[in-house]
This record gives structure tokens, sequence and C-alpha cells, in this order.
């Protein structure tokens, strides 16, 4: 495993952005969480220093260590902050155009042997590529959610990823001390092809009075040893991501099964987007994302 101290770039501080950041401050790489909206990075930086704390106060990081992971967190709100980065990860919002965007940007200010990450889940890893004039350098790598305490990365490449670049990928994830699977560039991958109907499959399992939130949980955790229910799964994600996710494999797909649930749209218009809101399936008073 690479102990090489790199410098590491997070595009976007939403739920994914702040997960990754922590991910990458934790393994000890110098971290910039990036975000055009200050608010929004403050928040991030929030929840990443929110989550070295808490993993303090309940003993699983020591105090040492949680300081040194904090100290290596920066924040910043203009692309030529990212000049020195030796990794960009892009984690913002699922829109072709704005990834293509800012890596066309980023083509001018990072240098030639910088890589592109991109978390997306459900694009086309070769289209956002052509963002850049070096397509080469860019590769998918789709971080499970919660990305603190989640080990598995989905490494994708692009149509004209190069070697070198995903072999650099893959000794940057054991970095990490995550485990990385490769797969194709199709939408969904393998995790979100099977997961977005299987969630969808539990919310309509709600809906129809099969269980309650709780009995369903309690018994995906012990019949099937997930971690965590899948409501308290989606709570974490935040019911707007899984719509947006669920709609756009829908869209590519075009099969009912990766539909979001009428309850879904019913929830994201009320407000009650999970754990970042206080309220989703599950009521919160610590709203941290990656709370116990």
């Amino acid at each position: 495993m690479s102990t090489e101290q790199k410098t590491v770039a997070v595009l976007g501080a939403g739920t994914m952005g702040s997960g990754i950041a922590t991910v990458m401050a934790r393994a000890g790489h110098r971290t910039i969480l990036f975000d055009i909206a200050e608010a929004n990075l403050q928040r991030g930086i929030d929840t990443v220093n929110g989550f070295f704390d808490k993993s303090m106060s309940l003993g699983k990081l020591d105090a040492a260590a949680g300081d040194s992971a904090k100290g290596l967190l920066e924040g910043a709100t203009d692309l030529q902050a990212l000049a020195g980065c030796d990794v960009v990860v892009e984690a913002v919002f699922e829109d072709l155009a704005l990834k293509k965007d800012l890596f066309g940007q980023l083509d001018e200010i990072v240098s030639d042997s910088t890589l592109f990450h991109t978390n997306t889940s459900t694009l086309s890893v070769t289209g956002i590529a052509s963002g850049s004039r070096r397509p080469e350098r860019v590769v998918g790598t789709h971080y499970c959610n919660p990305a603190p305490l989640m080990k598995l990365v989905e490494l994708a490449d692009g149509r004209h990823t190069a070697d070198w670049a995903h072999k650099a990928t893959i000794e940057f994830l054991d970095s990490l001390g995550k485990t990385s699977v490769v797969t194709k560039d199709r939408p969904g991958f393998i995790v979100n092809r099977f997961l977005i109907p299987w969630e969808n499959s539990c919310i309509r399992a709600l809906e129809a009075g099969w269980g309650t939130k709780e009995t369903i949980d309690a018994a995906v955790l012990g019949a099937v040893g997930h971690p965590m229910g899948p409501f308290r799964l989606l709570d974490i994600v935040g019911l707007d991501i899984h719509q947006q996710v669920a709609t756009r494999l829908y869209e590519q797909l075009r099969d009912p099964k990766f539909f979001p649930p009428p309850m879904v749209e019913r929830m994201v218009a009320a407000g009650d987007l999970g754990r970042k809101t206080g309220r989703g399936f599950y009521d919160y008073d610590d709203t941290r994302l990656f709370g116990s």
C-alpha cells in the first residue's frame, strides 16, 4: 500500500463529496474540498470535521489521528486553488454538461499528469471524459455510500482511459484502504444496477403495508446480513439523490423497476430527505450524515 501523501481535490461538498473528502483526509492526503457556493462548502467541511469529532468521541479514532486528519482538510471556491493537485475526484450533481465543463476547465489549471476521477453512478464515463482534452486520464471511481464507512469502490474505464491511469487509480484506492472492483462503463455499473431496483422494491413493500420501516430494516439486517437496513441507508444517501439516480437509470434503461415509487416523490416534495434534513423515513436529532 502506498503511503505517499498526495494533494487531492474533491469537487462538490454534498453528501458524496463530503464523504469522499473524509476518506482522503483520514488516509493522510492533503484534501481540498471544492464547491462554488460558500454555504455548501462550509456545510461540507462541518460534515467532515463532525465525522472525525464523533469518531474520536466514540474511541474509534485517537485524538492525534483525528486532529491530523482535520488539519489536512481545506476548502476552496475557486478552481485555481486546485492547480497543484495530483488527483481530482468529481462528485457534483449528475449532469453530463456540468461534469464535462469542470474537467475542461481543469485541463487549463492542473498538470497533465493529474488523475481525473468521476464518482458518477449513472452517466457514461466516456461521455464525461470527452470534456477533457486528455480523456485517457479520466477514470470512473464510484464510492459506495456512505463513503467513510463502506470499503467498496467501483472502477470503470472510459473508452480512452489509458493503462497507466487505470493502474495508478487502483494504487491510489489501495492507499485509501478501499477495495476496488472493476466494472464496465454501463448505466449503474454493478452496485446501482442491483441496488436501486431493490431499494424501490423495499419502498413499494412499505407502501403496500407488507411491513413497517422497522420490520423491513430488521429483516434485511437479520436475514441478508447488510450493515444497515434499506430505509436507514436511504436516509443517509438522501431521498432526493435516490430519486435523481433512479430517474436517470430509468431514462436510460426504460425498465420500470428503476422508476422511483410515488412515496419518494411525496417525501422529496415535503423536504423529508433523510438525515441531512433531520427527517426521512426516520427522525434524527443528530443530522451529521455519517453519525451513528
